[in-house]
């Protein structure tokens, strides 16, 4: 039965055939629900993991369903900075624990490297180098002509080396892994990352710049020593942690690659010494 209550609202009583008002279950009939009056609206206040803080700040899925445009692919085109920008991913703290790895390995370098290469401590470390290598000599040459010539002639810097050791250094450091990628990925090699093979050269180069502070001194068979320290430092860095990759190809084609990296690694090494160490070169009487 219904009447009409002041409210204006209709007031359903349900009766049973007795009309005992006992069995209508009131108190376990009427529930209280929330209907979320109070609630943000959906899709207006996203939660911070939502609006893709922790992924760069991209939309989350959310916000790109409720849009009508579409939705970014993520792709990155060599004319733009963020293709560039992944590259160099890290930051000094980074840097520095990778230089103090490839000096002072306790792991496989990939390890070390956690799945993300860069290239920004390869660039820097090649540019000291070649700084280290041009300053060093230049330093080398003039204490050997003031041994020579107690007034101690004027001198004059050789720029030439300057040119000579970014020739060297960034020349070995970029073309020799780029050729290594090359060789392993047409002998089918799966496991070959050219921006590692980069990243592992580059941070190859860090034992060159104590190598070349040493090599200031004037005793020759003391500079020869340096240089083989260093080579033997940076080569078994290089063994280490590219014989995994290298050996994923033909057992023979694998041991010339590697006979072939060894031998241009010690080139590399060999004219460092007789370019920027034989203290004749880089200084000039005026």
């Amino acid at each position: 039965m219904s009447r009409p209550s002041g409210a204006g609202y209709d007031v359903v009583v349900e009766v049973d055939d007795e009309g005992d008002l006992g069995h209508t279950d009131l108190e376990t009939g009427l529930d209280f629900q929330d209907f979320g009056h109070n609630d943000p609206p959906t899709g207006k206040i996203p939660s911070q993991e939502s609006r893709g803080f922790f992924s760069g700040g991209g939309p989350s899925s959310r916000t790109t369903a409720d849009n009508s445009g579409p939705a970014p692919t993520g792709k990155r085109y060599l004319w733009s900075l963020s293709f560039y920008a992944q590259f160099f991913n890290v930051d000094t703290n980074e840097v520095a624990r990778r230089c103090f790895a490839a000096l002072f390995p306790k792991s496989n370098f990939l390890d070390v490297l956690e799945g993300n290469p860069d290239l920004y401590g390869p660039v820097w470390i090649a540019s000291t180098v070649v700084l280290m290598l041009f300053l060093t000599s230049t330093l080398a040459g003039y204490f050997t002509n003031l041994k020579s010539d107690g007034d101690g002639p004027g001198f004059r810097y050789n720029f030439a080396s300057l040119t000579g050791a970014a020739g060297l250094v960034y020349g070995y450091t970029a073309i020799v892994p780029a050729a290594l990628w090359g060789v392993l990925k047409w002998y089918g090699s799966d496991s070959a990352n050219l921006l590692e093979c980069l990243s592992l050269y580059g941070y190859a180069n860090v034992i060159w710049v104590p190598v070349s502070i040493a090599s200031v001194s004037p005793i020759q068979i003391l500079n020869w020593v340096f240089c083989a320290v260093g080579l033997g430092v940076s080569a078994t860095f290089l063994f280490r942690n590219l014989y995994p990759v290298i050996s994923g190809i033909d057992a023979q084609t694998s041991k010339i690659v590697l006979v072939v990296m060894l031998i241009l690694h010690g080139g590399f090494a060999l004219a460092i010494k007789i370019l920027f160490f034989a203290h004749t070169a880089s200084t000039k009487p005026l």
